[in-house]
């Protein structure tokens, strides 16, 4: 039987924030066991495994990204809804670097996983964000890499402390934002 108030959720919840703390590739079922207080075995009632449980870490983060891009961009169009967006996956990256690492190379399992609904979402706003710029339908999916590629790399590098020298970091990401929405509307 389940201990009383764990379950999928609070055991993913858990997970996702200790691998903020110690890494994706240092979290391991037992520490979260000792984490929350139970024997490992207790864990796999909740989850089928490690893989199990980081297909569960990453489809939280896509879902809170989701959100987070989701509500930043309300309201705006153009540049304004573009940095919104872009503020708003930096900070998920940078505040949870190791559930966000659960995301990266995560392939859904099919149309109906939770992965791929909450990737959807996201993607969904960056369309929405990229409508507000004169580009073709079929450039879209090239569009939606690129700015995917260019935050995913600059937050992961700036979370792990890439950028020793003096330029300012938010100085450089605006930088970024300027030039993304110039060859957008380039295009």
């Amino acid at each position: 039987m389940p201990r009383a108030g764990l379950d999928t959720a609070t055991v993913v919840a858990a997970g996702a924030e200790l691998a903020d703390q110690v890494g994706l590739n240092r979290l391991t079922m037992g520490l979260l066991a000792e984490r929350l207080g139970v024997r490992t075995p207790s864990l796999y009632k909740h989850v089928d495994g490690q893989e199990d449980l980081v297909r569960h870490i990453a489809t939280l983060a896509t879902a809170q990204a989701a959100d987070a891009v989701g509500t930043a961009v309300q309201g705006l169009a153009g540049r304004d809804a573009l940095a919104a967006a872009l503020h708003a996956f930096r900070s998920l990256v940078i505040t949870h670097p190791g559930r966000y690492a659960a995301t990266t190379g995560m392939e859904p399992t099919g149309p109906e996983d939770p992965m791929a609904l909450a990737s959807q979402r996201l993607f969904d706003v960056f369309r929405a964000v990229l409508r507000g710029y004169d580009i073709d339908e079929a450039d879209t999916d090239h569009a939606l890499r690129m700015i995917r590629s260019l935050c995913h790399g600059f937050a992961t590098l700036e979370a792990a402390g890439g950028f020793k020298w003096s330029a300012d970091i938010d100085t450089s990401f605006e930088w970024l934002i300027d030039f993304t929405d110039q060859g957008l509307r380039a295009m």
